[in-house]
């Protein structure tokens, strides 16, 4: 797969709490330059973001992040904050106590009512697979796709683990083109990329991904 192509699939991400004002137009520059899926950033730089591209790349956003633990009423807000400021793509965290609960029609219920409040634009749904069992992840990826949701989505980032080839391939085979998939946690090399893209990842969330294509292709990639 070439450079342009792997990009494309990138969510260029920054979500650290101490992240600047120049940090953030550094991955604005970048997305831009080498044309990736978005930027993904936190809520509080998403109409700065979206007033300093102009339109150029789609800004992506986090809701209940990290820990998924606020209430439906504070996610929803927040979604609809963020798309009122510009974003274009809401990556919200489910409530993980309520689903290791059994509480699957909660769960359900709050991912169809962020997808409600934001219309059109893209949700993706992490449900932190490091924390869950492969029962639990399997009985989430008919709940993301009953509920509406655009995409499934490993990991914070945040937690005890991120993306796993395990991880997609059981996505993959759960979610059978219902609903597409994004890898994002830990992914650090070329081979890592390449990988869970042929596994079914439809879109990769990492901060690491402009620089390793960058690096390959002054090396001959």
């Amino acid at each position: 797969m070439e450079k342009k192509e792997i990009l494309a699939k990138v969510d260029h991400t920054l979500l650290k709490a101490d992240a600047t004002w120049p940090d953030i137009q550094k991955i604005c520059d970048e997305a831009m330059e080498n044309h990736t899926a978005s930027i993904c950033i936190n809520p509080g730089y998403v109409k700065q973001a979206c007033e300093y591209m102009k339109g150029a790349i789609p800004v992506c956003t986090v809701v209940g992040f990290p820990l998924g633990a606020t209430d439906t009423a504070t996610k929803v807000f927040e979604a609809k904050t963020a798309i009122e400021n510009g974003a274009e793509e809401v990556d919200m965290v489910i409530n993980i106590g309520r689903l290791k609960n059994g509480e699957y029609d909660f769960v359900r219920d709050e991912i169809a009512a962020i997808k409600k409040a934001i219309g059109d634009k893209v949700l993706k749904v992490i449900i932190e697979t490091c924390l869950l069992t492969d029962a639990e992840k399997e009985k989430m990826c008919d709940i993301v796709c009953e509920a509406g949701a655009d995409f499934i989505k490993t990991s914070t980032g945040f937690s005890t683990g991120g993306a796993t080839f395990a991880d997609i391939e059981l996505f993959a085979r759960c979610c059978r083109g219902r609903c597409k998939i994004k890898a994002a946690g830990g992914i650090s090399t070329i081979e890592d990329i390449e990988k869970f893209l042929e596994l079914g990842a439809d879109r990769l969330g990492t901060s690491r991904a402009v620089k390793i294509l960058q690096g390959l292709e002054s090396s001959g990639y």
